[in-house]
């Protein structure tokens, strides 16, 4: 790991208009520069670069930060690497801090897993250029599907021989430790303690991470005279550097290509990968027989929201594009689904169409997930209860999309292409909501009780947890609230956290039980919503507050610089927005914001979320109350909430200074 002093020397080092320019012609603008925006076609310059902050950002397409956090979008490569880069560009030695022996241990561990796939990577890239049965078995292979050398060398395909041992006794000699060769999946071991290979006579598809290492192999069974495919595969086994469900074969070569098109293609298999490469479409990623996993998601959705399920027509197919598409839209990625004529997969596909027929065909026939569901369950169905089923699978995938303004989007082309009435579909997607809250609630007081369980009597020295200052006499008796219910005053809370969430603005508060102590920006935000379990809609507010809270003791800590300078180049990116305005002024110019002005802005601002949430609670509450039919006991009930929260409504309105009609 980098030395903390040293990342911080690169981080002081770097300076935001050179490494820009190393990649964008930058012209004087004002105290800034500007110029075209490498992250999509820009054709006016829309790219701000800000010496004063050391940031830059597109107004366009909204990407940019740091001088490392450029780097990590541009070159596609993780923190670590960019600190390296840098340091490599400012002449400062890297100097990796020293580690526990815990860690040391681990790391020792991991790298040296690494080293040994990337010497089993070479051997069998080798062994299918230059050795006679690599040659005549594995590249005939490879040539019976049309694979040309040069996509051969970029995903650096390669063989491994029929004796069951070659590798395991060539990695010895070469100085490798049996326990490496174990671990990493390489080899294993029989019942009678005999070392074997676990690739013999295969082709073998190597695996990369992000940034480049080789982390698992897959290997494909031939037949002894390459006549046919025995249709078997064998992959690394888990390990210390391997999880098949966090990883997507083909990521590292496909990565830049990706964030340029803003769009990936998922496919299947190894060969429906390297046969788009070959056919000029490089942004495309498999999860290689896998279930979609959140993991998975998460590292596509760091380089692109859109993404096509490209899948066979075959019944397999179908079911994989199925089964991840609800996973998709509840992490925010807009879908578009393609199922290939019968008979064809990518691989076949590719290799009897050029690019341009390809991506004329995807243009052509990809449709929505809805359109998708419709043609996939409603196709022929006549029977009611088989329609009612199918219907209620399409607007249940309507219901996880988090965004409200893209959820209705389609909630009205639901109403339009099934002939429903739209209180219906209203009513129904609701209800899925309602019980998805509900699970979520259940399950957090499971954990709760897990975490007491686990924690009993941990309070028994009469400690006390923080409790919210006094003088906010307006509870809000909700559930915990997650939905977006105002992205742009979440945004403004947002900003103050990044700018000023280590600045004091309470001093010497008293709290109900006595005590006194200092609050932070961060540290009032969090205690004050904390108080009724209020969450921001937007999962990386809640971690990114929760992270300023956590190193708001610190000695030296600035919100500013900890979260555009973030490892999670999401965390970078936002915070960059986040610190850069519309319009920069020179720091000279720039106003100094007191104590109290702070507080104002931070009260006032707190009061508008808590009054989006109580419009948005009445209005799940009226929604229910058109659904609760004849139940008189949940109308009664229903009524009895919508008292409440009209009257803490009413109430914060006062504060506010605004007039409401009861």
């Amino acid at each position: 790991m980098i030395d903390r002093a040293t990342v911080d020397k690169i981080i002081d080092a770097a300076n935001i208009v050179d490494v820009v320019s190393d990649f964008v012609t930058l012209r004087k603008a004002g105290v800034n520069y500007k110029g075209l925006c490498p992250f999509h076609d820009d054709k006016n310059p829309s790219f701000m670069v800000s010496p004063a902050k050391n940031i830059c950002k597109c107004f366009v397409c909204g990407k940019g930060g740091t001088p490392a956090g450029f780097l990590m979008e541009h070159e596609q490569m993780g923190y670590p690497d960019a600190l390296r880069w840098l340091a490599r560009k400012y002449n400062i030695e890297v100097e990796e801090r020293e580690q526990s022996e815990e860690e040391r241990r681990a790391a020792t561990e991991r790298d040296s897993m690494y080293i040994v796939n990337e010497w089993a990577m070479k051997y069998f890239h080798d062994l299918l250029l230059n050795d006679v049965d690599g040659q005549a078995i594995g590249k005939q292979y490879f040539r019976s599907r049309g694979i040309r050398d040069d996509i051969i060398e970029k995903f650096q395909l390669g063989y491994a021989p029929q004796k069951r041992d070659a590798l395991s006794t060539t990695a010895k000699s070469k100085g490798y430790q049996e326990e490496f060769l174990v671990k990493t999946g390489l080899c294993f071991r029989t019942e009678k303690g005999e070392l074997l290979d676990r690739y013999s006579g295969r082709v073998v598809f190597p695996w990369f991470t992000v940034s480049g290492k080789v982390s698992a192999f897959g290997g494909r069974k031939l037949d002894a005279a390459t006549k046919g495919v025995a249709q078997k595969y064998v992959n690394s086994p888990e390990s210390e550097i391997y999880h098949k469900d966090h990883e997507l074969y083909g990521l590292y070569q496909a990565k830049k290509a990706i964030a340029r098109e803003d769009c990936v293609y998922m496919v299947e298999g190894y060969t429906d990968v390297i046969a788009m490469h070959q056919c000029g479409i490089e942004n495309v990623v498999a999860n290689s027989g896998t279930a979609l996993s959140i993991y998975q998601i998460k590292q596509l959705r760091k380089f692109s929201n859109n993404i096509v399920l490209l899948y066979d027509g075959d019944e397999a197919g179908i079911h994989a594009a199925m089964r991840g598409t609800d996973m998709l839209l509840a992490e925010g990625m807009n879908i578009k689904v393609l199922i290939l004529p019968d008979g064809d997969d990518p691989d076949s596909f590719a290799r009897k169409h050029t690019v341009e027929e390809f991506k004329e065909y995807i243009a052509k026939n990809q449709t929505d997930f809805i359109q998708f569901k419709m043609d996939m369950l409603l196709k022929g169905v006549t029977d009611p209860i088989k329609r009612s089923e199918a219907i209620n699978s399409i607007l249940k995938s309507v219901s996880v999309i988090p965004d409200q303004i893209i959820r209705d989007t389609y909630l009205r082309e639901c109403t339009s292409r099934l002939d429903l009435k739209e209180a219906t579909a209203v009513n129904t997607i609701n209800k899925f909501i309602i019980r998805a809250k509900d699970e979520e609630a259940k399950e957090r007081e499971r954990e709760k009780m897990r975490m007491e369980r686990q924690q009993e009597g941990g309070n028994a020295d009469g400690g006390h947890e923080e409790e919210k200052p006094k003088g906010d006499d307006t509870p809000l008796l909700l559930h915990t609230y997650t939905a977006s219910v105002d992205e742009e005053i979440e945004r403004m809370l947002m900003r103050l956290v990044v700018r000023h969430g280590e600045k004091i603005i309470i001093r010497d508060a008293e709290m109900e039980d006595g005590s006194r102590l200092n609050l932070s920006v961060a540290q009032y935000i969090d205690i004050d919503l904390g108080s009724d379990e209020l969450l921001f809609g937007n999962p990386l507010y809640n971690q990114m507050l929760a992270e300023a809270v956590a190193h708001c003791g610190e000695d030296g800590f600035e919100a500013e610089t900890y979260f555009t300078h973030h490892p999670d180049i999401e965390i970078s990116q936002l915070a960059s927005a986040l610190t850069m305005d519309d319009v920069q002024l020179s720091r000279s110019l720039e106003m100094k914001v007191g104590e109290k002005k702070l507080l104002h802005e931070v009260e006032h601002l707190i009061l508008d979320f808590r009054m989006a949430v109580i419009k948005q609670h009445l209005k799940d509450l009226q929604q229910q109350l058109r659904t609760a039919g004849s139940d008189m006991e949940k109308v009664r009930q229903i009524m009895n909430a919508m008292k409440d929260a009209q009257a803490m409504r009413n109430s914060l309105a006062q504060k506010l200074g605004k007039d409401i009609m009861v």
